[in-house]
């Protein structure tokens, strides 16, 4: 029988349960345990597919296309364990599923409750699929005390006495600040914090205060006097350099080790911690620099590009180099006075992003242009790739008016509308005028290369499955006007009915591809893609 961990947040600062969920399973991990992590968020959205990047970050997308909570990135990046439909659950879709019930009948008239009905479907989502597995950490989003999270702290309360306490440890992560007035740390937000979730029901076992400086022993017996925990049960969560010496940061806080010992296992093998420290030595012991610009729309926030910036980061790892990004806004290039030769030509290499509508689509196309010209190193991603399509189409091709029908009508659409397409399922069709949320082409779809091409030389093999999240294709029906003008369709679908990727052979790494490769990157496995281009921007770095 699988274990549970619950990981609750009171005030916390950016660096919260994401992380300490990830940074446990990769703990436990090391140590030979199977482990599985799922997010509960209190959020009316049926999926965070529907959320703005500006409100939430990054829609994360997994294998079996289910949009989901950014932090599930984090779970993937530092277990390696892919994520499912069923690792994420709002209560947008709990609610949705009830209703659902309802109309059907299945309730015989029952009036239907948030106990017993909400937090029995929410326990539901908690004990799906657990066979194999040691542990399921389960991370319960917002903060205590919020009344969106109720009814999943209930669900907490209800599953300890369903499967026992020594089946389930409570980890809840707090903010000890530091007042600058008073010379001192406050334990204050701590024990109001704990307070509140106890008086839900839950005590928690296992705290892991986050601070800015150590936590003297004196603060530590007073967090542990007034909220009935064991000292060792206090874990200091000091500021790191880079998340990804968290995991050995909480390992030396002694993290993994209070969590077994409240459930009792105290023969468990001590963890093998060797990857991590390699990764941390590639980052602190980094033997060349690179500068990578970002096209973007949302660039006012970086958490919109989560897992990109992971992404490029990792392929630093590969290369032993350091990765600083230069986020600039694709907007800056559609003003009549803007030099886009000052803000470009320092970089040595150009990556355009994914996104959605038309706004800063005139920036990214110039973005592709500079760097097919100059021969910088270019990656295009989803939108990049169709951005890089139509320039291709624009300024080599001849096709003056080339477009997407995603920005409106078109008498050349180079990118347009996919109604159709198949996966395991079966064909999946859509309207053009159907709802958003929910309704792209999503999840892992293969992929056949081209057996000449770069991209055949990178990835190493003739087949890949790589995650997609769109709505719009690059049209088929150009490809002869394309690699007319150079840009070759190397990665096809397997009908060849979609274009998956393009590239350039006379440039000196230039490719486009309509998946996002970042989803699959890892620390201690780069993505190709990345490892390669940022090994293209560091041969350019040494041009300049």
């Amino acid at each position: 029988m699988a274990r549970f961990i619950f990981v609750t947040g009171g005030v916390v600062s950016s660096l919260g349960k994401g992380l300490l969920s990830a940074s446990l399973g990769a703990l436990l991990q090391a140590r030979g345990f199977k482990v599985r992590i799922r997010k509960f968020d209190p959020y009316l959205n049926v999926d965070p597919g529907t959320m703005s990047p500006y409100q939430h970050g990054e829609v994360y997308v997994t294998d079996d296309g289910a949009e989901t909570d950014l932090d599930l990135g984090h779970y993937e990046r530092f277990t390696g364990v892919s994520a499912r439909q069923t690792d994420n659950v709002t209560t947008g879709r709990i609610y949705r599923d009830i209703i659902a019930n309802e109309r059907r009948g299945d309730y015989l008239g029952a009036t239907v409750q948030v106990i017993p009905h909400v937090t029995n479907a929410i326990k539901e989502f908690a004990l799906a699929e657990t066979d194999g597995l040691d542990f399921i950490i389960c991370e319960i989003g917002g903060t205590v005390g919020d009344i969106e999270s109720l009814p999943f702290i209930e669900s907490i309360r209800q599953l300890r006495n369903d499967l026992g306490r020594d089946n389930t440890v409570s980890v809840h992560t707090t903010l000890v600040p530091w007042i600058a007035a008073a010379g001192e740390l406050k334990t204050k937000p701590t024990q109001q914090s704990v307070r509140e979730l106890s008086s839900l029901g839950v005590q928690p076992e296992v705290l892991l205060c986050r601070c800015d400086r150590p936590l003297p022993e004196s603060e530590r017996e007073k967090i542990a006097l007034f909220c009935n925990v064991p000292k060792s049960a206090v874990i200091e969560a000091l500021d790191a350099r880079n998340i990804y010496d968290v995991p050995l940061q909480y390992h030396e806080a002694g993290l993994d080790d209070e969590v077994l010992r409240v459930f009792g296992i105290t023969d468990a093998p001590a963890p093998g911690l060797a990857v991590w420290q390699d990764i941390m030595d590639r980052i602190d012991h980094y033997e060349s620099e690179v500068t990578i610009g970002v096209v973007g729309k949302y660039v006012g926030l970086p958490d919109a590009y989560k897992s990109l910036r992971e992404a490029l980061i990792h392929g630093g790892v590969a290369n032993r180099t350091k990765v600083n990004i230069q986020w600039i806004d694709a907007e800056l290039f559609e003003h009549p006075d803007s030099d886009v030769v000052a803000e470009l030509e320092p970089l040595h290499g150009i990556l355009v992003p994914g996104g959605f509508g038309e706004r800063g689509s005139e920036g990214k196309i110039a973005s592709v242009k500079f760097a097919r010209e100059r021969e910088i190193p270019f990656f295009g991603i989803c939108l990049g790739m169709q951005m890089a399509c139509i320039e291709a189409a624009r300024n080599q091709a001849g096709i003056a008016e080339a477009s997407t029908t995603e920005f409106g009508e078109t008498s050349e659409p180079i990118v347009g509308l996919i109604t159709e397409w198949m996966n395991e399922e079966g064909l999946q069709q859509r309207a053009v005028d159907g709802d958003l949320g929910g309704t792209m082409r999503l999840g892992a779809y293969e992929a056949k290369l081209d057996g000449n091409s770069v991209v055949r030389s990178i990835y190493g093999q003739d087949l890949i499955s790589e995650r997609h999240r769109h709505r719009y294709e690059v049209n088929v029906h150009y490809r002869g006007a394309l690699e007319g003008a150079g840009l070759i369709f190397s990665g096809m679908s397997p009908d060849d009915q979609l274009p998956e990727i393009v590239e350039r052979p006379d440039h000196p790494w230039f490719i486009g591809v309509q998946f996002h490769p970042e989803l699959k990157s890892r620390p201690f496995e780069p993505h190709p893609l990345f490892a390669g281009f940022i090994e293209a921007a560091l041969k350019q770095s040494r041009l300049v």
